[in-house]
């Protein structure tokens, strides 16, 4: 087995989707996995809590968010005020529904931060209770307290499953094993013997709880399959046995309220269709209705013409059944219809096949419209079932979609496996990072990428690495703070809202952030906030400008877990490293930073939905109202990470070896030509002209040179060009002085991107002076540029950057001749 090996190394997602290049489908692409997650709370219910400062009295609260078995909750009378927030467990916590006090002579009493606020306490609780819905009682009380469904269905647990195979008949079946509420079932009776379980998740169209035949009118029968293997006596001693058991091995029968409901078809027997057999998802064949049960359930069966047959490939259906299309429905979408087998001929005509056959095809109107919003595209990445092993859980690339199908390859699984055929609904199908999260196996490449130490870079092209900060990639549980909100191993931030409505700033576009989905999550807090970001830089009218301001300052304390995101623009891509919080108490306060660092309205992405109106009120804010409220950003480095400063030391004792990785230290953010300067439109959804962002950029460069101003005042120091000025000399000056030495007052290893601006800027060559600003190059790499550099990284032609590189050669003359002793 060549994957045998491969399992005793560490897989990360991460480090794999950055070495492929791929990116991840969307967490809310995969419905079954967000609806398994949720706890039967949901925000905006309300509660009676205990009084945090006097244990003896109640008051009512509302859920602000729910996190697995923790919820978030503000007491009814702070408004919008999230200052006094707070979480609690529902299992040690002191929580009641609605009513709970009055049943049980307990006081609500308004708590001390509020009580100014609320004059009349019985006219408040008339008025915030009106209409407002309660948490349910079952899930604050007994056993089912705190749980989420999903543990209810415990190893040990009976359901009833039907027969897909051969008829319409159900048997009981063992929980085995409950991973992220995919379920391992053995048959009833077969104890010992696991050559029959099956892997389904909780949710699936033919699993019940016990007792749904009974009253569906369905028999209790084993499968064919197992039937020979004890006698009809024995399967009737484990029938009544199962009977007497009933109690203590059911699951809730509220858990299955989120199933697919099952339609009435339209379907009747003979009806010629294309179809996939689920238990061999490789191809799309000619298939017919075999039989019809009842008005919900119908048998198909592949076609298959050879005389000699002594099996079938026949299943049951329902209406909304994946992988049942259309006679014809391959052709009109170029795809391949392998033929019956014994069908002369490799050419299928379905018009002489029908009239061969005598039969008609199912009309259109037979199926379900298909769905078009899914969120999935070719190349990206995902986890899925091996359908010839479902105990493998591979990764899974996306190789083409049509319609509500998907076709993906599998990597890693121990035998190879073609491109299998999957509805975009499929239950089979995780997100990244499900099997780590569940505490799964996930198949590794063949090739394994080991869990190492990775570099990560400021913002600058991919093959252009500045400067490097490691960092441990791994997210485990065992090294979280002690704060954090892990629940055995499962998904622990809430749901984001993206509040389209909202303020979007001057970075976002506004016609984007309307594309993007509703929400994303839950799940693992850096895996939710990195596709939350994402998305956000993605939807940016300049991308790597995004990525700039969300990049980690370097002022900035790593409390939060270090992530690179990419963006591209322009034909270059870019990255940086990102700070992003792993606890769910922390992703509401780093929701709203971020948006109030990209100058939108705070309320533009969070765990809260904006349902009505903003509390921010942003919609009636300009752009110039909103940056002067939430805009006031310091001026921050970008060209350079933390701790990425070089020494003189180590500049002059190898200064071969630092000039050729100085070559690599721009940031390719614009293709300029010697003589103009970029004046790509910011395109803010006020529609500002094209001049805005080229403004911006002076506006900052004018604040950082009154900075650089007064640091030299404070360190009582002048900065000069030539022996005898405090200030640089015209540019005529300089083009008179060309060959004259220059002299200078400061270090150039400690110039400023500013310094170096304002020295461009007093020669010949100041209109290449906006190009230093945006590409953040300072004295050091100043010093180490070149003229194949020069050419390279700033796409000048070979007159301009002779010209620029002869200033750049008398500030070096000068640096060696003053300073290098």
């Amino acid at each position: 087995d060549a994957g045998s090996g491969m399992e005793e190394m560490e897989f990360n997602w991460d480090e794999y989707l950055e070495d492929t290049g791929a990116i991840a489908a969307p967490h809310g692409s995969f419905k079954h996995v967000d609806t398994s997650l949720q706890n039967g709370f949901s925000t905006g219910m309300k509660l009676e809590v205990a009084v945090k400062s006097d244990q003896n009295t109640y008051w009512v609260a509302t859920i602000i968010t729910t996190c697995g078995q923790l919820l978030l909750l503000r007491y009814d009378g702070y408004g919008e005020d999230r200052k006094a927030d707070f979480w609690c467990d529902i299992m040690t916590a002191d929580l009641h529904p609605i009513g709970w006090c009055e049943q049980n002579k307990k006081i609500l009493k308004v708590p001390e931060g509020i009580k100014d606020k609320i004059p009349d306490q019985e006219e408040f609780l008339q008025r915030v209770l009106k209409g407002a819905c309660s948490a349910p009682a079952n899930l604050l009380e007994g056993l089912h307290r705190g749980k989420n469904p999903l543990d209810l269905i415990a190893p040990g647990s009976r359901l009833e499953l039907q027969n897909i195979r051969d008829s319409l008949e159900a048997w009981i079946v063992n929980v085995v094993d409950n991973v992220g509420g995919r379920l391992k079932l053995r048959y009833e009776g077969l104890e010992e013997c696991d050559k029959f379980d099956q892997w389904i998740f909780y949710l699936d169209p033919f699993l019940h709880q016990v007792g749904w035949a009974a009253q569906h009118g369905y028999s209790l029968q084993p499968p064919s399959a197992i039937r020979s293997l004890k006698s009809e006596a024995d399967w009737q001693e484990i029938l009544k046995k199962v009977k007497e058991e009933e109690e203590e091995s059911s699951v809730p029968t509220d858990l299955f309220k989120d199933k697919p409901v099952i339609g009435v078809h339209s379907f009747s027997e003979g009806m010629k269709l294309e179809a996939v057999d689920p238990m061999a998802p490789f191809v799309i064949s000619p298939a017919t209705v075999l039989k019809v049960y009842n008005d919900k359930y119908f048998m198909i069966e592949i076609d298959d013409l050879r005389p000699e047959r002594t099996t079938s490939q026949s299943y049951i259906c329902h209406v909304n059944s994946a992988g049942i299309f259309p006679v014809q429905w391959s052709l009109k979408n170029g795809l391949h219809l392998s033929p019956p087998p014994g069908y002369p001929g490799q050419d299928f005509d379905w018009a002489d096949y029908l009239k061969q056959c005598g039969a008609e095809a199912a009309p259109q109107s037979c199926f379900p419209t298909l769905t078009s919003d899914h969120g999935f595209k070719e190349n990206m990445k995902l986890e899925a079932v091996n359908p010839l092993d479902p105990e493998e859980v591979c990764i899974a690339t996306v190789t083409k979609l049509k319609d509500s199908c998907l076709w993906l390859q599998l990597e890693g699984s121990k035998k190879p496996v073609p491109d299998c055929i999957v509805s975009v609904e499929s239950m089979n199908i995780f997100p990244v990072g499900w099997c780590e999260t569940n505490g799964y196996q996930l198949r590794p490449p063949r090739k394994a990428i080991v869990n190492k130490q990775k570099k990560i870079a400021v913002v600058q092209p991919e093959k252009q690495i500045l400067s490097s900060r490691t960092v441990h990639n791994g997210l485990k549980n065992q090294e979280l703070n002690s704060d954090s909100v892990v629940i055995n191993g499962k998904y622990c931030c809430p749901k984001i809202y993206f509040n389209h409505r909202c303020f979007s700033g001057p970075y976002l576009n506004k016609g984007r952030i309307a594309e993007l989905p509703q929400s994303v999550g839950p799940g693992n807090c850096v895996l939710v906030l990195k596709e939350v970001l994402t998305l956000l830089i993605n939807a940016a009218y300049k991308p790597s400008r995004v990525l700039r301001e969300l990049q980690l300052d370097e002022e900035a304390a790593w409390h939060g877990h270090g992530e690179t995101l990419k963006a591209k623009y322009k034909g270059k891509s870019y990255r940086a490293t990102v700070e992003v919080v792993r606890t769910a108490d922390r992703v509401a306060d780093f929701c709203r930073k971020t948006c109030i660092k990209l100058e939108c309205c705070p309320n533009l992405f969070g765990p809260q939905m904006v349902l009505d109106k903003c509390s921010e009120n942003c919609s009636v804010l300009t752009k110039t109202k909103y940056t002067h409220y939430y805009g006031k950003r310091k001026n921050k480095r970008i060209g350079r990470p933390p701790g990425g400063h070089s020494n003189l030391e180590v500049a002059m004792k190898k200064p071969n070896k630092r000039r050729k990785r100085r070559k690599h230290f721009f940031v390719h953010k614009k293709k300029r030509s010697s003589t103009s300067v970029d004046n790509t439109p910011a395109g803010s959804p006020q529609g500002s002209a094209g001049e805005e962002e080229d403004d911006q950029d002076e506006s900052e460069l004018s604040h950082s040179l009154a900075q650089d101003r007064d640091k030299r005042k404070r360190k009582l120091r002048t900065f000069s060009f030539s022996d005898d000025e405090n200030k640089p000399p015209s540019p005529k000056d300089l083009k008179m002085e060309v060959a004259e030495k220059l002299q200078l007052d400061s270090n150039p290893l400690e110039w400023s991107v500013a310094d170096v601006v304002r020295f461009l800027k007093s020669t010949d060559c100041a209109p290449l002076a906006r190009i230093f600003l945006d590409q953040e190059i300072d004295g050091q790499a100043l010093l180490l540029l070149t003229l194949p550099t020069v050419q390279e990284c700033m796409d000048l032609k070979l007159g301009p950057a002779i010209k620029l590189c002869h200033h750049i050669e008398r500030v070096k003359l000068a640096f060696y001749q003053q300073f290098a002793n």
